[in-house]
């Protein structure tokens, strides 16, 4: 196995470049910590990233860096051929690219299932609430939560409260979505809904990023693992280099942990 980092120059347009995001010697610190350390790493358009490791490790603060949600102290991120860490780059037109699924759902509670989903397609898309629901009521279809449209989120199970969240999310049809541990508020019997409904984005052609805790929910769904250590990455591979074949030894050390729980 080897330990990739390419660095392709990124050209306005993407025309010379696979890579739909580009992270370069990314660092991010606070005042007695430095979460990531020099992330240098491409995503090519329509790959399923599963990133993995100790808790600690910066994943999440990546995946927050990706969007803006987080600033990065130094390096340069280009996604779609937009230097988004520019201080001058139009954040907002950027991340109409991109969605976010976090673990805590962040669906609405005074809203019914129909409305948490119609609501951003109606502001932010200028659908119309026909268009809206429509949308929104074919994507609950295919996820198996038609009948749940005019349900309160507090009427639904964990399970079902990430699906509609990831629904919303796809609604605005984003090329790139970002997924925070999406299993990790779940018991669980209901991991396997929300795996199901991922993959079958997967097979959409969406670019996606997943943190997550779960080896087997990583194996799953990506078709590439980052394994991040000390924010770092440390080994990136095929999820048979990564879980079956391992040659780096804190990776080793890691899947011996999560194996032993």
């Amino acid at each position: 196995m080897t330990e990739k980092h390419e660095t392709r120059d990124a050209c306005a347009g993407g025309s010379m470049n696979t890579s739909i995001i580009s992270i370069r010697h990314l660092c991010k610190e606070y005042l007695n910590v430095t979460p990531l350390k020099d992330i240098s790493v491409e995503i090519k358009k329509g790959e399923v990233i599963s990133i993995i490791g100790p808790s600690g490790t910066g994943k999440s603060t990546l995946l927050r860096c990706i969007n803006l949600l987080e600033t990065p102290t130094k390096g340069e991120i280009v996604v779609d051929g937009v230097v988004t860490t520019d201080k001058k780059c139009n954040i907002n037109l950027v991340r109409q690219k991109m969605g976010m699924v976090f673990q805590s759902f962040n669906l609405f509670a005074h809203k019914t299932i129909i409305e948490n989903i119609m609501m951003g397609q109606v502001d932010l898309l200028g659908r119309s609430r026909q268009e809206a629901y429509d949308r929104g009521m074919e994507l609950l279809r295919n996820i198996g939560l038609a009948d749940k449209a005019f349900s309160y989120p507090d009427e639904l199970s964990g399970g079902q409260k990430q699906r509609a969240a990831i629904a919303r999310t796809v609604a605005m049809e984003p090329e790139i979505i970002l997924f925070d541990e999406p299993t990790s508020a779940l018991d669980p019997e209901l991991v396997g809904e929300v795996l199901n409904t991922i993959k079958s984005l997967a097979e959409d052609g969406t670019t996606m990023i997943l943190v997550t805790h779960e080896i087997g929910f990583a194996r799953e769904v990506a078709r590439r693992i980052l394994f991040m250590d000390g924010g770092r990455i440390a080994a990136d591979g095929t999820p048979e280099e990564i879980i079956d074949h391992p040659e780096n030894p804190r990776l080793m050390q890691f899947l011996n942990f999560v194996n032993r729980k």
